[in-house]
């Protein structure tokens, strides 16, 4: 493999990008011309940012898009039966907080659904794919069917409608609870594609893409979702919520989503997260 680009494609390459040909139609141009994706990915990187290509690997060029978002254009978004407004937004990783995703009555009809049904979270273990009690996070929760009720159902098609992708590519809603002290340390919500363990979870459905992390109450203190690598941590705010993407479209993961669930310092913290996946989930 050709692990370069020839001069007529590197033209080709500034030209269209001059022009403001979205990021996307570029690449699918170049390797339906034959440059191979992982070439074409590198070539497009390295013409948006020059610099990236003398960036370590675990911490490339925060300038750098790394995918186009899939969310809905606009700073009030109509979701059909509520409007929510975009309040922050990082281009990498691709980071988007919303207020008034959930209405504070949807919020308790959450926490209430699911209060006594809550067990010790798990984390994937990296080599078997099992699901384990890890020191690392230490919450409860539970999680709903897609639909599974009238409730979920039409949060189902809202959140949708918020992210651009098919109800049927997304987890269950999961809820979660974290009493005074409880966190979730840095980590990924992508499956690492050279963990054994992965390969599992990806056989169906395919890969993590992309969350939302929906908060159902208000704290007193701490409990922020951090992203240490680039220095944004969301404060919790009921009905608010913050998207991130991980996910190019090639398959590539994007090491700057790393993210924490930071302690809680007073008093609880309830969260509802979705997590959308490549290819159509479950049933």
């Amino acid at each position: 493999m050709n692990e370069t680009l020839s001069p007529d494609w590197h033209s080709w390459l500034q030209h269209n990008l001059a022009r403001g040909c979205s990021h996307r139609t570029i690449l699918e141009a170049m390797i339906n011309g034959g440059v191979d994706a992982l070439v074409a990915a590198r070539s497009l990187v390295f013409a948006l940012d020059p610099d990236a290509s003398n960036a370590a690997p675990d911490r490339p060029s925060t300038a750098t898009p790394f995918v186009e978002t899939r969310l809905t254009a606009g700073n009030r978004i109509d979701l059909g039966d509520i409007e929510t407004r975009l309040l922050i937004r990082l281009v990498r990783p691709d980071v988007a907080v919303f207020e008034n995703v959930l209405s504070s009555q949807e919020c308790d009809e959450l926490m209430a659904l699911s209060r006594h049904k809550l067990e010790r979270s798990t984390a994937i273990d990296k080599q078997s794919g099992r699901a384990d009690v890890i020191a690392e996070r230490s919450s409860e929760g539970t999680s709903f069917q897609r639909s599974e009720n009238a409730l979920i159902k039409r949060l189902d098609s809202r959140l949708a409608r918020l992210m651009n992708w098919p109800v049927e590519n997304g987890e269950g809603i999961q809820i979660l609870r974290y009493l005074p002290g409880g966190e979730y340390r840095p980590h990924f919500d992508f499956f690492p594609p050279t963990d054994p363990g992965s390969a599992t979870h990806m056989a169906i459905g395919g890969q993590r893409v992309a969350s939302l992390v929906m908060y159902l109450n208000d704290i007193e203190q701490g409990g922020a979702t951090d992203f240490p690598d680039v220095g944004l941590s969301v404060v919790p705010r009921k009905g608010c919520a913050v998207y991130f993407a991980y996910t190019g479209p090639f398959g590539q993961v994007d090491p700057l989503s790393l993210h924490a669930g930071l302690p809680v310092v007073a008093g609880e913290k309830w969260i509802a997260t979705k997590w959308l996946r490549q290819h159509r989930y479950g049933d």
